[in-house]
């Protein structure tokens, strides 16, 4: 593992409106949180490989300023005909996969479990679906909607069923700090499906 000397650009520690994403306090020493966060990224990546996304890259991002460590994450899809809930299911993964990780590994504690919320993958999920026409409750099931609380079962149903695959993703980004699509494929067995546009990469 080796730390980014400079932040990465700054779309990167933004949401899909803009906005920074909300950041949380870690008491994880810096390899660990690492770690967490590869998993996490791992999580969106394989799930969403297996819903038929068409995965570009996926990447853990470590830097220091002033003497203080940062980390963030990013999972770059292509998206084209995917269910609605399957996509928000995708989006629910990566904060389910981390607090998973937190469980096997002995480190999770309420707080650490709080600081996994990934608020900005719940809102884009939200955002994406009623574009769509979709309803996702935040907190309840809306009429002909589902909740988060619903699609974050999807998730861990899927998450559980393909451990071992998440594993093996998590581990290489953790070393390697970027994957693409094809480098996740090879690793695990799965297949990327092609690009909207019929490419593959």
């Amino acid at each position: 593992m080796s730390a980014m000397q400079t932040a990465p650009k700054p779309e990167l520690l933004q949401d899909h409106r803009g906005e920074p994403k909300p950041w949380a306090a870690s008491d994880l020493d810096c390899a660990s949180e690492r770690l967490a966060g590869s998993f996490h990224e791992a999580g969106h990546a394989v799930v969403a490989m297996t819903y038929g996304i068409h995965v570009v890259t996926s990447e853990i991002m470590t830097w220091t300023h002033e003497g203080v460590w940062s980390i963030t994450g990013s999972t770059e899809l292509d998206v084209d005909r995917v269910g609605a809930w399957q996509y928000a299911a995708m989006c629910a993964a990566g904060a389910v996969t981390e607090v998973q990780y937190l469980l096997i590994a002995g480190l999770w504690t309420p707080k650490r479990a709080l600081a996994c919320a990934a608020v900005h993958d719940r809102e884009q999920a939200v955002d994406v679906l009623a574009h769509y026409g979709a309803c996702l409750g935040r907190t309840h099931v809306p009429a002909g909607g589902r909740s988060w609380a619903q699609v974050r079962g999807m998730a861990r149903r899927r998450i559980a069923y393909h451990w071992r695959e998440i594993r093996l993703v998590a581990e290489a980004m953790n070393e390697r700090t970027l994957l693409t699509g094809a480098e996740i494929a090879d690793l695990t067995g799965l297949t990327n499906p092609p690009r909207p546009e019929g490419g593959a990469a």
